[in-house]
């Protein structure tokens, strides 16, 4: 997601008592949303009526349950209450044709069971109910003054608007059977199964999305949308959706960096998972949201610029939102505590994206940046660390550290087994996880098994743990000896850091690389040189996060 508003979504020896002491920190968070280990959601069905008399929605649901284990008498499903003129009311609550009793207070719907259903058996359930959402679904008026509607259900705000199981760790199919004044457009999650014009003013449109998705991915869009259909890109059909005024401009603004980032992605990663990809102009916010196949950019950060009339470079925002098809999308964080497994995702493969269009200057570049922002973040937030520690407050959920260092995390992975090795354990990472939930700790097992290598260590030092190296230090060159000296300090609070470093040596131009690792408060090292060289560079090729202040003594 992107600055959601803004999930920018831009772009030698350790000592041993350190790296027991490391791996055994690491720890698999969970957050506090309470599960019902009984029960998995198979499927929702949302019939939504709206209107332009009044801001009140309509709806039916039906939910798809199936029991997991014998004796559960009692479900309880995510819905916003009535409170000061909004929220939703329940008026009606049938399985298999009879009525059940229910409460709804404190946003939680409860359903009780006469009967405890046998492990394995499924129930649907209709609810009928309506209220003026309070948060979830915008109804306002889009840049152009016409009134849209758009769901914005990141990252609980589903139940503002939805019964459902609003949490990512259980992943459903779905559909939204839409009725709205026959002005408009409406764009949805999956595929489109059917228009119809019901003669009275009013279209119904019927969207299905087939692949299992987490709660705030569902996504409805409604307004006089102009609609591009560019064809199909690695065999998905692309769509654009921007605002009927804009329909000469929209579509070069979005397909072009669209159809690079899935032909990338595809190659790199492994198939993309949904029916389409559909990138849509919204009005209510900034960033981007990825919801699953369909996709929506905040309108006041694409297209023209109005203070100056000129077309906005996308590009970032883009790849970015594409990134989380894959990451946050089709392997979702089972926690919200491991969040970073959709932002630092996103933010490195959006860098990748950089890479392999823009180049290796343009890369680095980008993780210059990245590196600063980081820094940045960590002075005004000590002692915030990327992963979450059972979160509570949800307006906690996201920070940009959650971004930049997840992002930083994955490419000093990438050096720590290598491209090749990097590469291999994201596609199998994907592979086994893909539309399905996975935590940080099951994402270091697939590294693991990929390199060989025990990286329960490097997860602690720069996910669990809040800061990042300061590394201060001289070199000096011993024409006796023909050796380069260098004396290094770790200037940060707390223990070592175990850091594999690259040391670039310039003589007569031509660049040598040494590697060390500084794993020590102080510690000197020494490389032969058979002259004196020009410059001794750390981390010249920008692998490690750290802030360094070298220079020759």
């Amino acid at each position: 997601m992107t600055a959601r508003h803004s999930r920018w979504k831009f772009l030698s020896v350790a000592v041993a008592f350190f790296v027991c002491a490391s791996a055994a920190a690491w720890h698999s968070p969970v957050d506090t949303y309470p599960r019902q280990s009984g029960v998995d959601a198979l499927d929702y069905a949302f019939h939504l009526t709206l209107s332009d008399e009044t801001d009140e929605i309509v709806g039916e649901a039906i939910v798809d349950l199936r029991f997991v284990t014998d004796g559960v008498t009692d479900v309880a499903l995510d819905l916003a209450s009535e409170n000061d003129g909004k929220g939703m009311r329940v008026t009606s609550l049938i399985s298999a044709g009879a009525p059940l009793r229910f409460t709804h207070d404190a946003d939680r719907l409860r359903i009780s069971l006469s009967a405890a259903p046998k492990a394995g058996e499924r129930r649907k359930f209709t609810i009928q109910y309506r209220g003026i959402p309070a948060g979830g679904l915008r109804i306002l008026k889009n840049k152009f003054g016409q009134r849209s509607f758009f769901s914005e259900n990141w990252p609980n705000n589903a139940r503002q608007w939805l019964p459902m199981i609003d949490h990512p760790y259980d992943k459903a199919t779905s559909a939204f059977i839409v009725t709205a004044p026959a002005k408009y457009q409406v764009v949805a999650n999956g595929l489109l199964q059917e228009e119809v014009d019901l003669g009275d003013g009013r279209r119904l449109t019927h969207w299905k999305q087939s692949v299992p998705i987490s709660s705030w991915l569902n996504a409805v869009g409604v307004a006089e949308f102009a609609v591009h259909h560019a064809g199909t890109v690695a065999g998905v059909e692309l769509q654009t959706w921007v605002y009927r005024q804009e329909r000469a401009t929209g579509p070069a603004w979005f397909e072009p960096t669209a159809r690079q980032a899935m032909e990338l992605f595809s190659e790199m990663i492994g198939p993309y998972s949904y029916e389409k990809l559909a990138n849509v102009e919204a009005a209510g916010f900034g960033g981007g949201t990825e919801h699953a196949s369909v996709i929506f950019y905040g309108e006041n950060s694409i297209l023209e610029n109005p203070a100056t009339g000129a077309m906005r470079s996308g590009t970032g925002l883009i790849a970015h939102e594409i990134a989380h098809q894959w990451f946050g999308n089709a392997v979702t964080e089972r926690d919200w505590d491991d969040v970073w497994l959709s932002e630092g995702f996103a933010t490195y493969f959006t860098l990748l994206f950089t890479e392999h269009y823009q180049g290796r200057d343009a890369f680095v570049a980008g993780l210059q940046r990245s590196r600063e922002t980081a820094f940045t973040l960590e002075r005004r937030m000590p002692g915030v660390a990327v992963l979450h520690d059972n979160l509570a407050n949800m307006k906690n959920v996201l920070n940009q550290l959650i971004y930049q260092k997840g992002g930083w995390t994955l490419h000093m992975l990438r050096a720590q087994v290598g491209s090749e090795r990097f590469r291999e354990g994201i596609r199998e990472y994907y592979r086994r996880y893909r539309n399905g939930n996975a935590s940080t700790d099951d994402f270091r097992r697939v590294m693991e098994e990929v390199s060989g290598a025990d990286l329960g260590w490097f997860f602690h030092q720069w996910l669990s743990r809040a800061g990042s190296p300061v590394v201060e230090g001289s070199w000096q060159y011993d024409a006796i000896s023909h050796k380069v000296t260098i004396d290094l300090t770790q200037a940060q609070p707390g223990d070592a850091y175990r850091l594999p470093l690259e040391v670039g040596v310039t003589t007569d131009g031509v660049l040598k690389l040494e590697k060390i690792e500084l794993t020590q408060r102080r510690q000197r090292f020494e490389i032969a040189a058979a002259k004196a060289p020009g410059a001794v560079a750390l981390d010249p090729n920008t692998w490690v996060l750290m802030e360094q202040r070298f220079g020759k003594q």
